[in-house]
């Protein structure tokens, strides 16, 4: 999985005074997650994988790097895109460099 992703947004929102299209998400650092003490999504006993989307929200501020109010301008489409965006981060090894 690539260390980072681009998303377009649905709706515009504004984050440090300016309007915004798109947000590029950037893979969490370890003491990020150490940080926020939780990961984005739970799975339940019968397995089902959920977002959680308290946490959802603190990750799309740190890793697109906006202010915590931007996160609760964004249109319901792109939370969810982006928080599943965000939990395929922890589901996938970051990708290697190839050594030549």
């Amino acid at each position: 999985m690539s260390q980072v992703s681009v998303h377009k947004l649905a709706a515009p929102i504004q984050a440090h005074d300016e309007q915004v299209l798109e947000l590029t998400l950037r893979r969490p650092t370890v003491a990020e997650v150490r940080e926020i003490k939780a990961l984005p999504y739970k799975i339940d006993k019968d397995e089902a994988v959920s977002l959680d989307m308290d946490v959802v929200a603190k990750y799309i501020a740190i890793c697109a790097a906006i202010p915590g109010p931007s996160v609760n301008q964004l249109d319901l489409s792109d939370l969810n895109n982006l928080g599943w965006a965000i939990a395929g981060f922890f589901m996938t090894a970051a990708s290697k460099k190839s050594v030549a």
